[in-house]
């Protein structure tokens, strides 16, 4: 019997446990059958009071000879015995929180000012000054989806060959300048063609960013954090409605549009983002200390509490090291992973959602008789509801470890705010009626944190992983695509078939959320029988040489 099952078993009987603890060292005293932990076992993390995976003996010799074949990173601070209080845990989470999150919060908000001042541009006459027409603003959206979208897979090959903390600021600078070139825009080619570029190099930089986090965390902890992350989209939104206030109303004699200057100025903001990017990003948990970051962030304690508590977590996440490029073969098997499909297809029902009442939110209010700076105020309180949505359907998904019937609640949201928004009589008369269901409908929480972090706890790979965060990305550009299409001219100012459309999405969303929880519990029975139908020598030996990866396994179970 390997120590873990022996674990378990004496975790149910008293008169065992004396020996469990024993066997990983920890102090005892015996009185009987009863036993007295010592105050240094109580202060353990949870991790260490239960049983973890390398407790086996086996299972632990298996990874280590794993970490070392793939020359992972931080195989030297891999110790199955090694243990650590609640407090250093928790000022480990704090340290990343601070460092890790909040950077990458930083960048994204960068990303965001960049990808959607736009919207602002188009409030101030842009299409006007350019002779543009609304279709032509609705295809250079779509060259920067389909850009966006075409970029992702091959952007985070990329990242995963030379490394996230190179890349991704790399990336940063490119995009940074093409933006502030739209100053100079003059003619349809030219929208269009920095549309695209903006689209192109903007495109692999959330997978890459959120493979670089899962490096830092725990599958539990990442979706609260991603939320945090994600924060960046509607909250950028925010400062730079704030921003146009005083951007937009910059004229010269040799700029006269305020547009331009927006586009140029805010450029320039995002473009020393990326340059203080190339020092603020580590390779790894133990590459923190340079030459101009001589301590580093973590004593190397503080180091080895992180990798051996990740590696807890998800073993495989050494499998491969942060320099190891995504070979043809993994990659194919990883597109075809069809464990992973079921989140993919919530991704882009999800995300189409209400994508064409938001892209066209600024339209619809100026179209309401607002004014220009109006507009760009009116659009704030959807994106700070937004906020506080999507923190609390992160923290809840964490708090009770689902993600299926967590991620349902947003179509059920949607579908709350689009059957006023249809049948409604007074959507036209009503000013502000309307612009308050727009802003309710619009404050529900975006599926996108816990897509990711469920993608990457369903992985159970490092290249599945690298892969899926691509390619989940991608289904939320198809979204976005598919959404450019539904509110068409015809149907104008009102968009009652679109808005039918919509709702029928959002039924399909919810059904996709119901029968990934279904997949998923039935995925995880059929591998409970075949692995319980094993004795001990046999799971034991299908641990050493099963030719089984990711999750496949079938030690391995699935999130839902």
């Amino acid at each position: 019997m390997g120590v873990t099952d022996y674990f378990r078993r004496a975790s149910a009987n008293s008169s065992d446990i004396s020996s469990v603890i024993e066997i990983n060292g920890f102090p005892e005293e015996k009185n009987g059958h009863k036993v007295e932990i010592s105050k240094e076992l109580e202060s353990l993390s949870s991790n260490e009071k239960l049983d973890h995976i390398f407790q086996d003996p086996v299972v632990a010799e298996y990874y280590r000879q794993l970490y070392e074949n793939t020359d992972y990173e931080c195989k030297d601070y891999f110790d199955p015995e090694f243990t650590w209080t609640k407090d250093e845990e928790r000022k480990t989470v704090w340290k990343n929180d601070w460092y890790v999150t909040f950077w990458a919060f930083v960048m994204f908000t960068s990303l965001d000012i960049d990808r959607g001042n736009i919207s602002q541009a188009v409030s101030d006459n842009m299409l006007g000054d350019l002779k543009l027409t609304t279709n032509d603003f609705n295809l250079g959206n779509t060259i920067n989806l389909v850009c966006f979208l075409s970029a992702e897979l091959p952007s985070q090959l990329i990242s995963k060959w030379i490394g996230p903390d190179i890349w991704i600021p790399s990336q940063m600078i490119l995009w940074s300048i093409v933006s502030m070139s739209q100053a100079s825009i003059k003619t349809k080619a030219g929208f269009y063609i920095t549309r695209g570029l903006v689209g192109g190099l903007q495109g692999g930089f959330i997978p890459d960013v959120c493979l670089w986090m899962s490096y830092f965390y725990t599958s539990k902890e990442l979706p609260s954090r991603l939320s945090l992350f994600y924060i960046a989209n509607p909250l950028s939104q925010v400062w730079s409605s704030l921003l146009a206030f005083a951007l937009l109303k910059i004229k010269t004699a040799g700029i006269s549009e305020g547009w331009r200057w927006l586009f140029l100025l805010e450029g320039t903001v995002t473009l020393i983002i990326g340059i203080f990017s190339f020092f603020k990003m580590p390779a790894s948990v133990v590459q923190t200390k340079s030459w101009f970051r001589k301590k580093g962030w973590y004593t190397e304690r503080e180091e080895k509490l992180i990798v051996n508590k990740v590696l807890r977590d998800d073993p495989q996440k050494g499998d491969m090291h942060n320099r190891q490029p995504v070979g043809p073969i993994e990659l194919a098997r990883s597109i075809l992973d069809y464990d992973l499909w079921p989140i993919y297809f919530i991704r882009i029902l999800g995300d189409i959602g209400t994508s064409p009442i938001a892209t066209y939110m600024t339209l619809t209010l100026r179209k309401l008789g607002f004014s220009t700076f109006k507009t760009n105020a009116l659009t704030i309180p959807y994106n700070i509801l937004s906020i506080f949505t999507m923190l609390s359907t992160g923290y809840l998904s964490e708090i009770i470890n689902q993600r299926a019937l967590i991620l349902a609640t947003t179509p059920i949201w949607v579908l709350a705010g689009l059957f006023p928004l249809r049948y409604w009589p007074g959507s036209q008369k009503d000013v502000w009626g309307t612009y308050a269901i727009l802003t309710v409908l619009l404050g529900h929480a975006p599926i996108w944190p816990i897509t990711i972090s469920w993608c990457s706890a369903n992985s159970n790979s490092v290249r599945s992983r690298a892969v899926s965060a691509a390619i989940v990305n991608m289904f939320s550009q198809s979204a976005a695509i598919c959404a450019a299409n539904i509110y068409r001219k015809d149907d104008a100012p009102l968009y009652h078939r679109g808005n039918v459309q919509l709702i029928g999405i959002a039924f399909g969303a919810i059904a996709a959320c119901v029968l990934s929880k279904v997949y998923y519990i039935l995925r995880n029975k059929y591998k409970d029988k075949k692995w319980k139908s094993m004795t001990t020598e046999q799971q034991e030996e299908y641990i050493r040489s099963t030719s089984d990866i990711g999750n496949k396994r079938l030690d391995f179970r699935f999130v839902h």
